[in-house]
């Protein structure tokens, strides 16, 4: 059974939401992240990714930059931009792209359950990428960004948010992206004793985005418990910031792969290759493929739909995943892609992009990419039960969680 517990909000003063609230602060590079804050200065992405407040050539790792963090976010708590419910709620928070709409509730997860594993992973994390937000977390004492969670749907929960969403929202607007956030507060004891009961019946819950930064907001919690021995579990360093989405409402995009070359093959020799593991036909144009099995290959202007063959489908978990099939069949043997965590010559593009993006890398900076169907999130759910771990970059979330709408204080 799952802990999610209400908690006292800092959140942008009414009006200031649009202004302040970023996209997660690992979607930018860091030009990317410099760019989009220019112009803006209450943009959360200055606190996130404090670097941008420095010259080019600082040291975005340097102690000074995540002071400078604290000091921001600090500032815009005494300027009133900020401002602190005063007594523990819980938000519900939907976002809507494309007329479909996914709603979950914003409330603090326990540190507990994701170290006895009610909160499950299907992800590796890297220690590099904890450290600079475990240093992150430390200097401003509040977790700025939420974990996204998914659980499988449960009646009384939906109920809940249905009544409360029946009033007007706190807040509510429209970003450059065109996705639609808007938030309610629950701040009625009674219903948050339904909600934190309801929470207890669901079973696991699952981290769908995120990995990286709940990694760092335990460690964080680990470390305050070191500090202080007599801590009693009711500390709000026990507990991370998440916002919990019912399977039923969201949608995994695909999460596709570009190759810098052939691994020394000609084209013949490469689709010679690639022939001994899949199915393969010549297409007219671009296309996505249609379903669980097929990849849809760009190569030196041509695209091909590739079918996996059944005698090279595994009934496993985290091997039967399209992505898995791929680098065992192909990405390895042919291409020469060892590791896809740390090798140079591939690398990964967000579904949200479109397939034309991958027809550009292709004739760019790369020579052959891959479409993928999305995995499903009973794929994701299935692994994650089982104990395993996904390949690198198979599921690509959106729309994307905000940061600086929702800030928890520890």
């Amino acid at each position: 059974m799952a802990v999610v517990k209400p908690f006292c909000c800092v959140h942008p003063a009414r009006g200031l939401e649009r202004e302040i609230a970023a996209l997660p602060y690992d979607v930018y590079s860091r030009e990317e992240a410099r760019r989009a804050v220019e112009g803006k200065p209450l943009s959360f992405l200055n606190i996130d990714r404090p670097e941008t407040l420095f010259a080019p050539e600082q040291d975005m790792y340097a102690q000074e930059v995540y002071e400078a963090a604290r000091e921001r976010l600090q500032r815009m708590q005494e300027d009133g931009s900020f401002i602190k419910d005063e007594s523990p709620v819980y938000y519900i928070y939907e976002l809507t792209m494309d007329g479909r709409s996914q709603t979950g509730i914003v409330g603090c997860a326990s540190i507990d359950d994701y170290e006895q594993q009610v909160i499950r992973r299907h992800e590796n994390t890297r220690a590099e990428k904890e450290e600079d937000r475990i240093r992150h977390v430390d200097a401003c004492g509040a977790q700025t960004g939420p974990i996204f969670l998914a659980y499988r749907s449960h009646g009384q929960i939906r109920k809940i948010v249905e009544t409360v969403k029946a009033s007007e929202p706190e807040f509510c607007f429209e970003t450059e992206d065109h996705i639609r956030h808007a938030g309610w507060k629950v701040s009625e004891e009674s219903v948050q004793r339904e909600l934190e009961l309801a929470f207890r019946q669901v079973g696991n819950v699952y981290i769908a985005d995120g990995h990286h930064r709940t990694a760092s907001a335990v460690k964080v919690g680990m470390k305050r418990r070191e500090q202080f021995p007599g801590y009693s579990g009711a500390e709000e360093f026990n507990y991370f910031l998440s916002v919990l989405f019912p399977d039923d409402e969201l949608t995994i995009m695909d999460y596709n792969r570009v190759v810098k070359d052939l691994n020394g093959l000609s084209m013949e020799r490469f689709l010679g290759a690639v022939s001994e593991r899949f199915d393969t036909f010549l297409l007219d144009g671009p296309e996505k493929p249609r379903k669980k099995g097929q990849i849809v290959m760009y190569l030196h202007g041509y695209w091909f739909r590739l079918t996996m063959r059944p005698e090279y489908i595994r009934q496993d978990p985290v091997e039967g995943l399209d992505v898995a099939y791929l680098q065992r069949e192909l990405l390895g043997p042919v291409l020469g892609i060892g590791d896809p965590r740390t090798d140079k010559r591939i690398d990964f593009v967000g579904g949200i992009r479109g397939i034309e993006e991958l027809k550009r890398r292709a004739d760019g900076d790369m020579e052959v990419a891959f479409a993928m169907y999305p995995t499903s999130i009973e794929e994701l759910f299935t692994v994650a039960d089982a104990g395993l771990l996904m390949p690198p970059k198979s599921t690509w979330f959106e729309p994307k969680l905000l940061s600086g709408l929702f800030i928890h204080e520890i």
